[in-house]
């Protein structure tokens, strides 16, 4: 051990060990945000597009993605549907925005600088009667 080491352990600072580095590649990253959108969104994985950028050190995701919508038949039989489909289209992408943002650097701890949301399509479910 040398003189340097020996007074850090004497003043009790534990020596530093180098921990070595986790690489994520940029399809396993893509697949995390594609889960991770899809589940926020409510479509099928396989549906989501992701582009990985990099700006100023952070990580740009934009995803290109459906959303699954109730009929618009639906909308006008009965008040309070879209309350119960999770809000207007506009506001269930900006919580995803968050969403995707807050779970992929929680997943994989990459800092996150910002999040696109590329709507291409609306999915219209009909929405199912409680039994």
């Amino acid at each position: 051990m040398s003189a340097a080491a020996t007074n850090l352990v004497a003043a009790g600072t534990p020596p530093q060990s180098n921990r070595g580095r986790n690489r994520i590649t940029s399809k396993a990253l893509s697949r995390v945000v594609a889960a991770v959108t899809a589940d926020a969104l409510g479509v099928a994985p396989k549906r989501v597009g992701v582009d990985l950028a990099d700006e100023k050190g952070l990580l740009v995701l934009t995803v290109t993605t459906p959303i699954r919508v109730v009929s618009l038949a639906r909308v006008h039989s009965g008040p309070g549907v879209i309350d119960r489909a999770g809000g207007t289209v506009l506001d269930r992408a900006a919580r995803a925005q968050e969403t995707i943002r807050d779970r992929v650097s929680d997943i994989t701890g990459s800092a996150i600088g910002r999040v696109v949301v590329r709507l291409s399509a609306a999915d219209i479910q009909e929405e199912e009667r409680v039994r």
